[in-house]
């Protein structure tokens, strides 16, 4: 899919990207490729950062940038794009100082919007190439199914911890009948609740920065014409043994009418054919009210544990939890979960109920609600 070059550099672009233009593969023509070319990335988050300032380091012409959420203090550990000065600032704004500041010859604008079904194919138009750095199912799916129908190369990626998931999926216009897509890897989409985010489960910072420049090297690789994509390939990173292995990905037999902008055949939709149990909830202040009463089980992380608890809760990570066969593990007193926001306590809580539990509940919203209502005391992360 290479781009259409520009008919030429200018003096300041050629003393620029002159390390480019010695490149075999890239040389002069492909930087005019890279000069001509519109890319769109989707987060200004840990992915969006290396990502964008890499793409705009290399010359690309025209860079969006689509995010809708504000920069937190938790976000310097890895969103290397912002600053301390950028706190409260919204994600778009402070990624379009560090472009600029990075680049001027390049062309820059920000989309302040969540991505959804009703404007990512107007938003997406036009580009050569999109990079999806979102941190949701519900986003990724969004934006795969417009680049799918707009026929526009995608790189993906998502990462947790120490690992981390990077691909290209090119369109059918592109590859044919061999195009995959993100449904394709994930054809049931997952439940929120069944997926931990950074914020719940952690992330290696440098780790993010490694793979959002995989993420730069692609899209400059799609849109010069050099070298092999990760197209039909998944690359699996685990940083901390920091080794690398492939899966292969094949496309899915079609089997009826497609998801709406793919070619695929019918999709089960989030948690479809799984047993959904809802969980009665306590607020903090009822929790801290009836703290004697209540058996309380913090399922955070040891990490996390150690930012602080609710008094004489016990603390068990989500993942031994649900590793418990029966409910011996617990009396037969109510129980009561937490983590930090709910998600993973409500993942323990249904997992107990399944066991034969009776009375089973989660505080809603975490420690951070606790936090909120009953101790300000503890460190927010």
């Amino acid at each position: 899919m290479p781009v259409a070059p520009v008919e030429e550099l200018t003096a300041d672009q050629l003393s620029r990207y002159s390390r480019h233009l010695l490149l075999p593969g890239i040389g002069l023509d492909g930087q005019k490729r890279l000069v001509n070319a519109r890319v769109a990335v989707v987060g200004a988050g840990g992915l969006g950062s290396p990502a964008l300032l890499y793409l705009a380091a290399a010359g690309v012409g025209h860079l969006t940038v689509i995010d809708d959420d504000r920069v937190d203090l938790t976000n310097l550990q890895r969103q290397v794009i912002h600053r301390v000065e950028d706190l409260g600032n919204t994600k778009v704004d402070s990624a379009l100082r560090a472009v600029r500041d990075l680049n001027p010859l390049v062309s820059v604008t920000g989309v302040r919007e969540h991505l959804d079904e009703t404007n990512a194919m107007d938003i997406l138009a036009g580009h050569h190439l999109v990079l999806d750095g979102s941190d949701n199912f519900d986003t990724r799916y969004v934006v795969n199914d417009a680049a799918v129908a707009l026929g526009i190369p995608l790189v993906w990626a998502a990462v947790l911890r120490f690992d981390a998931q990077i691909t290209t999926f090119l369109p059918p216009s592109l590859v044919g009948e061999a195009a995959v897509q993100l449904r394709d890897l994930f054809p049931v989409p997952p439940r929120a609740e069944d997926v931990p985010s950074c914020a719940e489960a952690g992330v290696l910072g440098a780790m993010v920065g490694q793979v959002g420049s995989i993420m730069a090297g692609e899209a400059v690789k799609l849109i010069t014409g050099t070298g092999e994509p990760l197209a039909g390939r998944v690359l699996l990173l685990d940083a901390l043994t920091q080794r690398t292995r492939e899966i292969p990905l094949r496309p899915l037999e079609t089997t009826g009418d497609g998801h709406p902008g793919t070619t695929r055949g019918w999709m089960p939709e989030a948690g479809e054919s799984r047993d959904v149990v809802a969980i009665p909830e306590m607020t903090p202040l009822q929790v801290h009210e009836h703290n004697d009463e209540l058996q309380i089980i913090d399922v955070r992380e040891p990490g996390e544990h150690a930012l602080g608890t609710v008094p004489q809760a016990r603390t068990v990570p989500v993942g031994e939890v649900l590793a418990w066969e029966d409910r011996a593990a617990v009396g037969e007193g109510p129980v009561v979960f937490y983590c930090k926001t709910g998600p993973r306590a409500g993942r323990a809580a249904r997992h107990l109920v399944h066991l034969g539990h009776p009375d089973v509940r989660v505080m809603t919203g975490g420690i951070l609600g606790w936090i909120d209502e009953v101790d300000p005391s503890l460190p927010r992360y």
